[in-house]
């Protein structure tokens, strides 16, 4: 295949469908065609070693391929693969005679939709991301499980590429301060294996490893007729795709923090913890951030031996420190705390919790998430009825020891925890400063109040928008109300009033933490 054939598919009569004008985006491995409503993409007869599309047959297949894998997370945006016959020359897309090359048809949208470019005009907002972790937690829960038995996905298996990186940068570097702190990236990322070792293997048998997307940044997700809409997934390599589920959010949080969106990556991995469950990810999350902003660093060096510039040459070193200064921020030391709500449904506790969440990197456990994880819907027979169903004494109970088990593995972890739950009783709020006390982690209660008026109108706009976890009704707050237990003398030493319709009360939360952990 070559260029004579790309420049032949340049004409309108060949397509069953007008052409607006063609427009050839061309990559390391594939061509991509555009014709206004269609693109086609034709991969290159290279051999990179991560992948082989030499063969006719080899095109073919991983043209099925990714046309399989990417309609796992699209509806109609990778249509066909069709077969390219006649010549070089004078190809023919009609299937009339046999195929000299395979096209991947896809639905053609505007370059601007992508993400990294609604990014770079600084319109990427909370929708986006609220949207795509959704979308990517219930791909995962979805997404095929590896088996037991096959070979990718073991810890062994997690941890080769990450030391190919470092063996395959090496070379690249000549300055002292680079090889040393190379040095010190790779130790710290052996010493991490050494530790998370079993707990790699158990991902495995857990079901954690699975067929993933392999490839989630901004470049390759968009806003297609108002919806975000993930795409090109990697087909050709395997082990770049029969992953850990946590390497995969890795890549998309690594990326938004690259991109100086600290706030938008720390809510995009809330968002999909709380949807997935899978709190145990986090003691593998920073490895799988550092490996990846290293495999950016070290495409960014692949360029250097191609360049003679001097001027371009410091500007893919300066690429490289970057991300390779933001692997070593992941490897610091963590400055966990426990924090609680404390307040009546719909008086703003969680939107307080997600500030904490954007503002600190804190880790959100949402009280009606996993109660419902725990024992699923309120049935219909016990609605309307109070601390019954999944709201009974033993249910909330259960539900705060869940919720308790949870806090106590994520500051083990070593991150920031705060609990969104109302923490009326004494007891409950007793039960979390144990663990805080456990882990050595500094508690915090978070006293959330606002007037009655302003509860009674957030209620009234959760029940109509729906989205919301909880079932409160203004029957059950007006209960809370009367039963609660308040904060005793010792509780309050220790606790933070929030008045959570001012914004400057907010900023005072999070300053104030930020002055006693400095660290955050």
């Amino acid at each position: 295949m070559s260029q004579a054939l790309i420049a032949a598919l340049q004409n309108p009569a060949l397509y069953p469908h007008p052409v607006e004008g063609f427009q050839v985006i061309e990559t390391h491995i594939s061509w991509v065609l555009l014709t206004g409503p269609y693109a086609y993409k034709i991969k290159k007869p290279v051999n990179f070693g991560f992948l082989d599309f030499t063969e006719l047959d080899a095109r073919r297949h991983f043209c099925e391929e990714e046309l399989r894998l990417n309609q796992r997370l699209t509806e109609d945006l990778y249509l066909e693969v069709l077969p390219i016959g006649g010549s070089e020359d004078a190809p023919s897309l009609d299937g009339s005679t046999p195929a000299i090359e395979y096209a991947l048809k896809m639905r053609q949208f505007p370059q601007e939709q992508l993400l990294s470019a609604i990014q770079a005009r600084g319109e990427l907002n909370d929708g986006h991301i609220d949207a795509l972790a959704e979308q990517i937690a219930t791909f995962h829960l979805n997404a095929p499980k590896v088996p037991q038995e096959h070979p990718l996905g073991s810890a062994e298996a997690a941890m080769f590429p990450v030391q190919q990186n470092f063996e395959q940068i090496r070379p690249m570097l000549s300055e002292q301060a680079d090889l040393q702190q190379l040095d010190a990236l790779e130790a710290w990322a052996q010493s991490s294996y050494e530790r998370l070792q079993p707990l790699l293997t158990e991902r495995k048998a857990q079901g954690f490893i699975r067929e993933c997307h392999g490839d989630i940044h901004l470049g390759n997700a968009a806003q297609i007729d108002g919806r975000v809409v993930l795409f090109d997934c990697i087909e050709f390599n395997e082990p770049f795709r029969l992953t850990d589920v946590t390497a995969d959010i890795a890549f998309l949080a690594m990326d938004l923090e690259d991109r100086g969106l600290k706030c938008l990556a720390r809510r995009f991995i809330s968002g999909w913890l709380e949807r997935t469950g899978d709190y145990a990810s986090l003691q593998l999350l920073n490895f799988y951030k550092a490996y990846r902003a290293m495999v950016r660093g070290k495409v960014a060096l692949f360029r250097l031996g191609q360049e003679q510039d001097p001027v371009q040459r410091a500007v893919i070193l300066r690429q490289y420190r970057g991300y390779a200064a933001l692997a070593e921020s992941y490897s610091a030391i963590p400055s966990p705390f426990l924090a609680i709500t404390h307040g009546v449904s719909a008086v703003g506790k969680s939107h307080v919790a997600m500030r904490l969440v954007e503002a600190l990197g804190t880790i959100r456990l949402r009280s009606d998430i996993e109660r419902k994880r725990l024992f699923g819907e309120q049935s219909n027979a016990a609605k309307g009825e109070l601390a019954a169903g999944i709201y009974s004494a033993d249910a909330s109970q259960a539900t705060y020891q869940r919720l308790h088990q949870l806090a106590h593995e994520i500051l083990q972890a070593g991150f920031p925890v705060v609990i969104d739950a109302t923490y009326l009783k004494a007891a409950q709020r007793k039960a979390a400063s144990e663990v805080a006390e456990q882990t050595g982690a500094p508690f915090l209660i978070l006293d959330c109040h606002a007037p009655e008026a302003v509860i009674a109108s957030w209620l009234e706009q959760r029940q109509h928008e729906g989205t919301d976890p909880s079932d409160a009704t203004l029957e059950v707050i007006q209960t809370q109300q009367a039963n609660r237990e308040p904060l005793d003398a010792e509780e309050q030493s220790h606790s933070k009033r929030v008045d959570t319709h001012d914004s400057a009360s907010l900023d005072s939360l999070v300053e104030r933490i930020r002055q006693r952990l400095p660290g955050i």
